[in-house]
């Protein structure tokens, strides 16, 4: 890694550096592909829980908290490279958010907050669980962008699945959303759904963007 850098190494080298020893009978890399075996991408790695790390021999409780720990700091950075920039496009709030919510097993939905350059005021986490209007109800959409004076809003919202298209729950919940935002004179910037990349796809779908807000 000295010699040619952290980007010359596989996925269970730099694993291997992470957890620096293995076990008896097994190298930190043997440890590392057993990993990749058992969960074949980072994206499934991360979305692990502790105990399900733990069911890989080697890894014991320490080494899936620090991986667990290695894992928010990676969603933390993305998250602050792209703060002091405007939301102006669903690349941008991808990559705000993309990471940590590809990373968790049930639908959440976000909504950022805006003012009139599109600067990020704050997330808010409104629901858990399939995005309908009977848990994510339009007054509980709009009550944080009310009590933040915010301008604008995006929905943000992931697909476990990793398909983003939308769902007709998610199209029937962005119009409502966008008929009360407009009564209260707040702007529907887009909503963004999180899904996996592909080579056809950029991993999310934005409402905007489709031409649907």
């Amino acid at each position: 890694m000295l010699r040619l850098g952290a980007k010359s190494l596989s996925t269970a080298e730099l694993l291997a550096l992470f957890f620096r020893v293995g076990g008896v009978g097994y190298s930190a890399v043997d440890l590392g592909n057993a990993l990749i075996e058992r969960f074949p991408t980072l994206n499934h790695m991360a979305r692990a829980s502790i105990d399900e790390l733990t069911s890989v021999r080697g890894i014991g409780k320490a080494k899936a908290c620090e991986l667990a720990a290695a894992f928010e700091l990676g969603q933390r950075f993305a998250a602050e490279r792209s703060t002091n920039k405007p939301l102006n496009s669903p690349m941008l709030v991808e990559a705000l958010l993309g990471h940590e919510m590809r990373s968790l097993n049930h639908e959440h939905l976000r909504v950022l907050l805006t003012d009139t350059r599109h600067q990020l005021i704050r997330a808010e986490e409104i629901s858990r669980g399939s995005v309908n209007e009977s848990i994510a109800h339009p007054r509980d959409v709009l009550r944080p962008a009310i009590l933040a004076a915010a301008y604008g809003m995006i929905l943000v919202h992931n697909h476990p699945s990793g398909d983003p298209s939308p769902s007709s729950a998610d199209i029937q919940l962005t119009k409502r959303i966008q008929e009360a935002a407009e009564l209260m004179k707040i702007k529907l910037i887009d909503h963004v759904i999180i899904g996996t990349r592909s080579n056809h796809r950029p991993g999310y779908f934005s409402f905007r963007e489709n031409g649907q807000l």
